[in-house]
């Protein structure tokens, strides 16, 4: 069965959850070197952070981590910023923002935030694909989170 993910306000949220969230954070920020500092700090008993600190993630932790930057070099001629779009929809990516140049000597500069999190491919070959679009001069990944 396909692991099923749900948005829950944190005030809901049993206590041992909304710790262990806490001191994920406390590590990540540097303020606790060890999990036990961590869970300390939070007053968290260390077998409940082990139980869900693999299974609970801040909102904007999770949104961030799966949003590549692509930078691109398009020719100005008409369908190759939209066959862009097409492979990125086609591959189950989300463009989030776009913004493109004035197009000077015959190109456009587009860069892309896309969210990566249910592309079907590996970043890496679906920027390789991209690249080898009719139109596509250069592509690549300047940000990811």
């Amino acid at each position: 069965m396909a692991a099923r993910f749900y948005v829950v306000r944190e005030d809901i949220l049993p206590e041992a959850i909304v710790k262990t969230i806490q001191a994920k954070e406390i590590l990540k920020s540097g303020k606790a070197q060890t999990i036990n500092e961590a869970v300390e700090h939070v007053g968290l008993s260390r077998s409940a952070f082990y139980k869900y600190k693999d299974g609970v993630y801040a909102l904007t932790e999770i949104s961030r981590e799966h949003i590549a930057t692509i930078a691109m070099d398009l020719e100005h001629r008409s369908g190759v910023l939209s066959n862009v779009l097409a492979i990125i929809a086609m591959h189950e990516g989300n463009v989030l923002t776009m913004n493109q140049s004035i197009p000077l000597q015959g190109y456009a500069n587009v860069v892309l935030s896309v969210d990566v999190s249910m592309l079907d491919m590996e970043l890496e070959p679906f920027l390789q694909l991209l690249k080898a679009q009719s139109g596509v001069r250069r592509a690549a990944v300047i940000a990811q989170g």
